[in-house]
């Protein structure tokens, strides 16, 4: 009987400790750090729309500030459908080395460039419904798959990122690469993009939360200061003005206000919209780092070797044809982010070589259109003389009178053959048609040829 209350006892204990670990399994780890957080604030940063050039510079802002702040977590708040891969990688550089813990909270949306920056975090948050992957890279707004060079690097950084942080570089490198296969969740020949739960289960998130606050609840965070990062006016407004629909319709302005200019003479118009588009489309590139003043000189450079070569030099040889070069090289290195000469690889010129393409094809139409529409228009028939001024067309070269033809009145002085006559009280210069008129007679307006008024005599009964 003892023993068996003995077995009882165990079996009891047994089961409740097994109860106890299955417990334990389905409650959620802290998404603790090895080294710990500190006790500083928790920074929130947005990473929303495009990411562009605006958007690597505010995030570089926004961590050299937590880092001052000693904060203790910073936490990026993430809804993106991606942009320009070597602002995506600048961001990525930044997020890697940062000093303190990063998270990456995704609130629906990682795709593309957006999941290079969530895997460069330490932590991956996701909410449900949410999804990541998606990173082939694509040439501009035709959404066309790049060469496979291009592909092959963009491979090659979330392989290398993923590694960085401990996560399976083949899943990273099926968001790039199609060809490539995970198991039970995509097949070759489909990129691979992830739901919540697939990243769970694969361990590209490590939680599924609904909220910031959750999030920092997980991190045992919850009592912490939390700051909200924010962009400046001055840093909106740069990345729109550096966003790259913008930024093409700025060379438009700049080189079509150029071209426009070059066919009128003078200072005018034209030229007031090539200084505007200019300062506009350099200012905030030079603001933002992209742009360095030996570029600006090239590009200054470019346009006077096109105005010598149109007003110094005749003909049209070297020197138009190494200022077009200087122009258009300049436009395109001023859309890539470089140190001095050291500029970064080859696939971040795609974007840059694309916005300056699609600007030149735009130029060339809206030129064509303008030569065709606004020689027509009559607002700006002022501006251009007419092609022929006949008299067949109402042109004449003095004023004419022919609202006299017919009128009849008194000669106010004598007419040999010229003088003047009254016409209802108006002094009219006439010239008499072939014969002497003395003065006081009457006489009657019969031709009228532009500023020459011819009269005939005429008789008291027939004046009118």
């Amino acid at each position: 009987m003892a023993c068996s209350v003995r077995t009882y006892t165990s079996f009891l204990v047994l089961a409740a400790c097994a109860l106890s670990a299955v417990a334990q399994q389905r409650m959620p780890k802290p998404l603790s750090f090895d080294e710990g957080l500190g006790e500083g604030p928790v920074y929130v940063v947005p990473v929303e729309g495009m990411i562009d050039n605006g958007l690597a510079r505010y995030i570089q802002r926004a961590l050299g500030d937590a880092d001052a702040d000693e904060a203790s977590l910073v936490l990026f708040h993430m809804d993106t459908f991606g942009g320009l891969v070597d602002a995506a990688d600048g961001i990525r550089q930044d997020l890697l080395d940062a000093p303190m813990p990063t998270v990456a909270f995704i609130d629906k949306n990682a795709a593309s460039a957006g999941a290079l920056i969530s895997y460069a975090a330490d932590r991956i948050v996701m909410v449900p419904g949410a999804s990541i992957g998606a990173a082939t890279v694509v040439e501009g707004a035709s959404g066309e798959q790049a060469p496979d060079k291009y592909q092959s690097y963009m491979r090659g950084l979330m392989r290398s990122t993923a590694e960085a942080n401990g996560r399976d570089p083949q899943i990273a490198e099926s968001m790039v690469d199609a060809t490539l296969e995970v198991p039970g969740v995509s097949e070759a020949g489909k990129v691979l993009t992830l739901s919540s739960n697939e990243a769970l289960s694969l361990g590209v998130a490590d939680r599924i939360l609904e909220s910031t606050e959750e999030v920092l609840s997980a991190f045992g965070l919850a009592s912490s200061t939390v700051v909200a990062h924010e962009e400046s006016t001055a840093e909106r407004i740069l990345r729109f003005l550096g966003s790259p629909v913008l930024q093409s319709l700025l060379m438009l302005m700049l080189l079509g206000g150029l071209y426009f200019e070059l066919q009128t003479p003078g200072v005018g118009f034209a030229g007031a919209i090539a200084l505007v588009g200019a300062v506009l489309f350099f200012a905030p590139h030079y603001l933002l780092g992209l742009v360095e003043v030996w570029e600006i000189v090239l590009f200054v450079i470019g346009v006077m070797l096109i105005l010598a070569e149109l007003f110094v030099i005749p003909g049209f040889g070297v020197a138009g044809v190494s200022g077009i070069i200087l122009v258009l090289v300049s436009l395109v290195v001023s859309l890539v982010g470089n140190v001095g000469f050291s500029f970064p690889p080859i696939p971040s010129f795609t974007p840059a070589i694309f916005t300056v393409a699609v600007t030149m094809a735009l130029l060339v139409v809206v030129t064509i259109a303008l030569g065709r529409t606004v020689g027509q228009m009559h607002s700006f028939s002022r501006l251009v003389l007419a092609p022929e001024l006949a008299s067949s067309s109402g042109y004449t070269s003095a004023e004419t009178h022919d609202e006299y033809m017919g009128r009849t009145g008194e000669t106010l002085t004598t007419l040999r053959p010229s003088g003047a006559m009254d016409i209802n009280g108006r002094r009219v210069d006439v010239i008499a048609d072939g014969e002497f008129i003395g003065k006081g007679e009457h006489v009657r307006v019969v031709s009228v040829r532009g500023s020459r008024v011819e009269v005939r005599r005429v008789h008291n009964a027939e004046s009118s």
